[in-house]
This record gives structure tokens, C-alpha cells and sequence, in this order.
């Protein structure tokens, strides 16, 4: 019965998923979802309807980039694809199959031929960055391009990487000296130039926005294995480009709000912005509007759409509204509709919009139409008080009028004729307790543009209260398998550890099969499995392997969809290829905030706005879980810079936390109840979130009714006593280590398993901690029922 259970996670080679047939894992269907979730996110940020590339058009295809496509991020969000299509591949595969287009190809060799001789003489380590600058093309075959092609399409590309943030550097967020007299020349050679961007973050638009030159520009982000063919089905028409910008793109890096501290110290950051991020930023704040090349919710389309009887209605608990969409262009296309609310200043202060809710139309056909219906909480509409202007530590929505604007941006969004009207002082929603609050964060940002200081707060540790187990071991010695199969209790179940096997329970397991990041569980005596996790969140991530295995769009891309049900479809397969790989929990997704560009993991999370975050992780959550395989979301919380990661201090207060930083993750759990939560490797306001009671107890079980397993991110620099006081469950990748010895091997950065070597045998851990009453054994069995309590819930 034991291995009938868990069979797909002992010790064997990896099976086809599913019985007479192929392996799902970097199958053509799952390629197929890939580039199908890739062409719904990638946005039109510019076109002079030089798009969609006409039949018959002769292309050339420009920029070291579009030759070395990059399919992903660096670090855990990299994965390793069979292949992945550069933009001549995938336009000559296209020239073969339709004829539509005809490539100038020497070019092509010129290009390949460049990357190749160069990528020979580059060192290229874990991260994957690496640099290969704009050729200088010689003047001969420049004149046979220009003689030939009707339209020059040129890439710009940025690579980065977890451990790393970008810079507001040339050769970064602003275009090389090579890269700008590349442009220039395209401009002035071709009457027609079309910019692709294969970023993984926001860039300097101000270069392609302005130049009337540059007839149009494509969004492509990074879109996984199959990025080039889902440029190139959308440059020629095959496919209407439907996403929409998931952040504000402005001018220049000085723009946004966090630029001017973003750099400021690697021992901590001050989030002086406050709720005042991305467009609630530059919607709200005298002259910011001004610095916006593209607007949050922003994409173009090839057809258009008429928008018309919109209406908004409320029962007093939800607010409903309702709006006819027709395509009314010459293509079929898909349209996002966008609902924001405006609030009253009052004493609190608000942003001037809030997105509150969206719906993406079905695939509309030239002339038809269809009805969407979307719908928010009026409590929704609540601002938190976490310094006593109003009422402390409490929800609530004050005095004057609440209007709603819709359409498919935040800027052009129209008023339309609903308003909630709330006539008392103000009305308290929720009533909270004062959580994770500063002691070090100086000044925030009003909503006027000036600063006001913030308190500051102390606050005493605070630890979960553990029952004491009363039950008595069973009087056979039972199994896993007993409890999942009701013979035994769980309390029974735990009564037969020793505590040394409750210690060895609460941290990371031996690596099995092809597994990078190591196990859960593994108690043989016990009948416990070793489950094995996999890093995310682009795709089942097997480095050690090397094994093949389909690259997803980045989340970055999927949040632009603004389709939860493409999102779902992704992580149904993410969800199969972990199971099918042997594989229990899938580390991803991950939806931090982006608070500014140069953040070196922004790719691997959604957006600046925490309801597209939330909804859009929720869905990938219930894709995943759908296939009993676990779904982790992280990193709570904060993780917006990278720098000095395991150290850093984020400086924030409690009222930007709760509304912009954690509700994503708050969404989530309460919309898809993951079965896993990571937190993060940064302190907030002074503490690590898993030391943290507020984080791992309070906000996460207390208020969101999370019922799951947390755990740390891997070799957290936490103190594993004070972290399973607080409610951390699990310590990976391994747990009860000497943290002196952990200390050396970080800085040392040797490898996992060289430091298990060297780590010591836990039993001291054990006897020290139980011994001298730093942890009780209630501790220690509540965190583990959380663990045994994951293995349950899989098959």
C-alpha cells in the first residue's frame, strides 16, 4: 500500500505520467501551451500599421539578440529546453511554410556565424550572463540588405539573474553605445524598422517611443522555448497580439519613485515610496504622469474594439460590473476590460486609481460581441490605518464618494455613471492587530507628493502556542500509509517519534533521481517517503540532471496575458511534468512585487500591482495542484532587491505591506490554498519573515486561514529555533546546522553537499535545544504535522 501511495517518489527512473502513452514532460502539446501562453502575453507597445507584415514582404533580420534569443531568466528561474527557436529560424521556418515572407538569409550566416565564434571565447558561470556586443556589419552586405529587404526587424536583449540586480547602466536599462548606432543606421537605411524586445524587466523606452523612424514595437519579454515563432506568428498576422502591460514603462530609470534609494545601501532598503508603486504612483502624484511612455494595462491590437453599456450595480456586499465588448476592426482579436475605483483622500490619503478587477473577452470574430461580467468586494475598496489617523490596525473606507472607471488602461479608463457613497466618518471592515510593523523606516510618501515621518514601532518576539500531544503511540508500530488510511491518528502517528526523528523531519532531506533541490520527509522506520522538490518557476528545473524538460513563458509575460485560464492551463502542465519527472513540490510561482526595475528576479515575478499578482499566481496554483503535485508560492515577503539578499534589511511600513507587498500572496491562499509558502531570504523591518511570528502565523494562519506548510528558502541564514517557534515548519535545504559552520560555507559558496560533510551530526542540535528548553517537543510535532500533512495530500 506504501508504494502504491507514493510510488511515483521512491527510488526509480522517471515513467510516462499517464499509461500508453509518451512522456508529457517537453512533449509537443506542453510546447504548444508554452507558445500559446506566450502569444497572449506578448504586448504591442507601438505600431504605424507597419504591422502585421504584409504577404510577399522581404525582411531582414538585424541585432546580435534576435540570434540569441533568451528564453529565461538566470538562476533557479533557468531551464533546460530541447530548443529554443532564434527570431531567423523561426521567420525562415515561417518563409517554408507559408511563403509570406522571404528572408534575407546571408545575413542571417553573418549573425550566426558571429555568436558562434564569440559565445567559444566567453567564460560562463552558474548565472548564465554574458555579454556578446552589437557587430559592426560591413558596409557590402549593409547594402545588399538595404537593397533587398522592405522592412529591418531588430532585437535588443537583457539577461539577468537571482543573487543579481540589474543596472541603470548602458548595456542594461539604457541601449549600448553599439545597440543606439545600430538603431540609427536601421533608420536611416529602411523605411520601415520594427524593435523586438527580449527583456526580463522594464528598459528605457524613451529610444524607440519618440523616433517616428521606428514604425512599430513588440513586447516579446521572455516567452520561454518558444519565443521566436510566437514573434514572428504575431509580427505576420497569424496571430492578433492581446496582451497588456503589467507595469508602467516610463521615460527613464530617475522616473520611478524607488530610483533615487533603490542603490542607496546593500545593508537595507527604505520603501519611502509607501503605497505609492507603479502607476498609483504616476497617476497620483503632481507631475508623474508626465514621465510615463506607456501606461499600466496598455497594449495595441490589429483590429479594435467599441466598449458600450457599461454598467455597475451593488447588492451591499459585491459590486458588479457589466460592459458589451464588439470588434469592430477587420481581425479577430481578444480585448482586456479594466475596472479601477478612485477613493476619497480623507486622512489616509489614496492613489488616484486602483485596478479592482478585469476580464480578457473570448477570441472575438470580426463584428460579434460579447458581454463580461466582473465583480470585487466592496470592502475591497478599504484602506489600512496602521498609525491612528482614523482607527488603528484597521480596514476601513471613510467619508465621500467611490467611482468607478473602465476601459483597457489605467489612463484612458472612463468614469462611468456608479458611485458608492459612504456618509458616516468611516466604516470599519476588518479590525486587525498590529503586525510586522517599523521601527526604522524615517519618511513615506503622501498623496501629494511630500513625505510625512514614521513612527517607530517595537515590538516583543512572539511564538506560536504548540498543545501538548496527550496521545499514546499505537500498540503496533504504524505507518504513514495508517494514518492516510485511518487506522491510527496523526497524534498517535507523531507519539512514536523519537525526537530525534522529529528534528531530522523539520529540515531538507537527501537529493534522489534527478532532483537539484533536495527532499521532504524520510523516515523509512515510519514508512515517510523522501518527496523530492524542483525548482521553478519558468518550468521543471533539472540542472544536476541536465534533462530536458518545456521552458514556460516567464511570469513576467503570463501577468500580461491578463488570463487566468491560459495561466491555469501552464500550470496543469508544469503540475504533470513535475509529477512525471518524480517530483513531489514544485518551488514556484513566485509573485513579489515589482517595486523597481533593476530588481535581478523581476522576471520571475508578475507585476506592480498586487490583484493581477494574486490572481494570476492563484490560477497557476490551481493548475498545478489540480495534478496532486504541490504548488509553492514565494518569497513572503519583500524580496525586491537582490543585492546582499540573505542580509538586507526592507524598511517598510505596516500599511504598504498589507496593501501592496503581501496581498498578492494574501489573494492567493485565500482564492487556491497552495499547498506550500516559501519565505524569503531578507530580513522586514529588522527581521527574518521566517523568525517572524507576524509573517508565518499572523498574517499567513491567523488572518488568511492558511493551513499549509511553510518553509524556508534555501540556506536562509534564520535561526531554526526561533523559526519553528514562530510557525517555520520546514528548514532547507537541510536543517539544524551549526550556524557559524553555515556562515563559512556561504561565503565560501561550496557546494550543498560539501557542507553536509562538515555541518555535524543534528543529535547535538537535539539535545541542546530540547534539553535546555529552547523548543519543546510540542514545537517540534506541530511543525511536522504541517510536513506529514503535505505528504497526505499527494499521490
Amino acid at each position: 500500500m506504501y508504494k502504491e501511495r507514493w510510488q511515483r517518489h521512491l527510488w526509480q527512473p522517471p515513467t510516462p505520467l499517464f499509461e500508453g502513452k509518451e512522456k508529457v514532460t517537453g512533449s509537443k502539446e506542453h510546447l504548444e501551451i508554452s507558445r500559446k501562453a506566450a502569444e497572449e502575453g506578448m504586448v504591442l507597445l507601438k505600431n504605424d500599421g507597419s504591422l502585421p507584415i504584409k504577404a510577399g514582404t522581404r525582411i531582414a533580420i538585424f541585432g546580435q539578440a534576435s540570434y540569441d534569443i533568451k528564453k529565461c531568466g538566470g538562476g533557479s528561474g533557468n531551464v533546460y529546453a530541447e530548443h529554443t527557436y532564434n527570431l531567423d529560424e523561426a521567420f525562415i521556418q515561417k518563409e517554408r511554410e507559408s511563403g509570406k515572407v522571404t528572408v534575407f538569409e546571408e545575413l542571417c550566416d553573418f549573425y550566426n556565424d558571429y555568436i558562434k565564434s564569440t559565445i567559444k571565447t566567453l567564460t560562463i558561470d552558474w548565472t548564465g550572463i554574458y555579454e556578446i556586443p552589437e557587430p559592426e556589419i560591413p558596409a557590402d552586405l549593409m547594402k545588399k540588405a538595404e537593397n533587398f529587404a522592405d522592412i529591418a526587424v531588430y532585437t535588443v536583449s537583457r539577461y539577468s539573474c537571482e543573487s543579481f540586480d540589474r543596472k541603470s547602466t548602458k548595456g542594461d536599462f539604457y541601449l549600448t553605445d553599439e545597440e543606439l548606432k545600430t538603431v540609427n543606421l536601421l533608420t536611416e537605411k529602411f523605411k520601415k524598422v520594427i524593435i523586438v524586445l527580449n527583456i526580463g524587466g522594464q528598459i528605457d523606452a524613451e529610444w524607440f517611443s519618440s523616433n517616428d523612424k521606428i514604425g512599430g514595437c513588440l513586447l516579446a519579454w521572455q516567452a520561454g522555448s518558444e519565443t521566436a515563432l510566437a514573434v514572428a506568428n504575431i509580427l505576420l498576422g497569424d496571430v492578433n497580439p492581446s496582451g497588456k502591460l503589467a507595469d508602467t514603462f516610463a521615460n527613464t530609470f530617475n522616473d520611478y519613485p524607488s530610483s533615487y534609494n533603490f542603490n542607496e545601501s546593500v545593508d537595507y532598503v527604505e520603501y519611502t515610496d509607501d503605497i505609492y508603486v507603479g502607476y498609483r504612483y504616476f497617476e497620483t502624484i503632481p507631475g508623474a504622469k508626465e514621465k510615463v511612455a506607456f501606461p499600466f494595462g496598455f497594449g495595441l491590437s490589429y483590429t479594435t474594439f467599441d466598449i458600450e453599456n457599461v454598467t455597475a450595480t451593488d447588492d451591499g456586499e459585491t459590486v458588479t460590473v457589466k460592459a458589451t465588448v464588439t470588434n469592430t476592426g477587420m481581425y479577430s482579436g481578444k480585448e482586456v476590460i479594466q475596472v479601477y475605483a478612485s477613493m476619497p483622500q480623507g486622512k489616509l490619503g489614496k492613489p488616484a486609481r486602483t485596478l479592482m478587477a478585469f476580464r480578457k473577452t473570448r477570441e472575438l470574430k470580426v463584428g460579434e460581441t460579447q458581454v463580461v461580467c466582473m465583480n470585487f468586494k466592496i470592502r475591497d475598496l478599504a484602506s489600512y490605518d496602521d498609525t491612528g489617523k482614523v482607527r488603528m490596525s484597521s480596514y476601513l473606507l471613510e467619508k465621500g464618494e467611490y467611482n468607478l472607471y473602465v476601459g483597457t488602461d489605467v489612463r484612458t479608463a472612463e468614469k462611468i455613471d456608479y458611485k458608492y457613497t459612504v456618509n458616516e466618518e468611516f466604516i470599519v471592515v476588518e479590525q486587525l492587530t498590529q503586525r510586522a510593523a517599523p521601527s526604522m523606516l524615517k519618511t513615506r510618501m503622501l498623496a501629494d507628493g511630500t513625505f510625512e515621518d514614521m513612527p517607530s514601532y517595537k515590538s516583543e518576539p512572539k511564538y506560536k502556542k504548540s498543545p501538548v500531544n496527550k496521545a499514546k503511540p499505537p500498540e503496533k508500530p504504524a505507518k504513514l500509509i495508517d494514518v492516510a488510511e485511518g487506522r491510527v491518528t496523526m497524534d498517535e502517528f507523531l507519539a512514536q517519534f523519537t525526537d530525534l526523528e522529529l528534528c531530522n523531519i523539520l529540515g531538507g532531506q537527501v537529493k534522489t533521481g534527478m532532483s537539484d533541490t533536495r527532499g521532504i520527509g524520510n523516515i523509512e522506520r515510519l514508512g515517510i517517503p523522501n518527496i523530492q522538490t524542483e525548482d521553478g518557476p519558468a518550468g521543471v528545473r533539472m540542472t544536476r540532471a541536465k534533462e530536458y524538460s518545456t521552458c514556460f513563458p516567464c511570469a513576467i509575460l503570463l501577468s500580461c496575458t491578463w488570463n487566468p485560464e491560459i495561466i491555469y492551463e501552464v500550470g496543469v502542465a508544469a503540475g504533470n511534468e513535475t509529477k512525471e519527472c518524480n517530483f513531489a513540490v514544485w518551488l514556484a510561482p513566485a509573485l513579489n512585487i515589482h517595486r523597481n526595475p533593476l530588481c535581478g528576479r523581476n522576471f520571475e515575478y508578475f507585476s506592480e500591482d498586487p490583484l493581477v499578482s494574486g490572481k494570476c499566481a492563484a490560477a497557476m496554483v490551481k493548475g498545478v495542484q489540480s495534478t496532486r503535485a504541490a504548488a509553492t508560492i514565494k518569497h513572503l515577503a519583500c524580496n525586491n532587491k537582490e543585492v546582499n539578499r540573505m542580509l538586507s534589511d526592507s524598511r517598510v511600513s505596516e500599511r504598504a505591506l498589507r496593501e501592496i507587498y503581501i496581498k498578492g500572496f494574501e489573494i492567493c491562499i485565500k482564492e487556491a490554498n497552495p499547498w506550500c509558502v516559501m519565505t524569503s531570504y531578507n530580513k522586514v523591518n529588522g527581521t527574518y519573515p521566517s523568525e517572524n511570528y507576524d509573517f508565518v502565523t499572523g498574517f499567513l494562519r491567523d488572518e488568511w486561514g492558511y493551513d499549509g506548510l511553510v518553509m524556508t528558502d534555501w540556506g536562509c541564514v534564520g535561526d531554526q529555533v526561533k523559526e519553528i517557534k514562530a510557525g517555520n515548519d520546514l528548514k532547507m535545504p537541510w536543517g539544524n546546522y551549526d550556524i557559524e559552520k553555515f556562515e563559512h560555507w556561504r561565503k565560501t559558496w561550496k557546494d550543498l553537499d560539501e557542507f553536509e560533510k562538515t555541518v555535524g551530526s543534528p543529535d547535538g542540535w537535539v539535545s541542546t535545544n530540547l534539553r535546555e528548553g529552547n523548543i519543546s517537543r510540542a514545537d517540534l510535532e506541530l511543525s511536522a504535522k504541517n510536513v506529514l500533512n503535505l505528504i497526505l495530500k499527494l499521490d
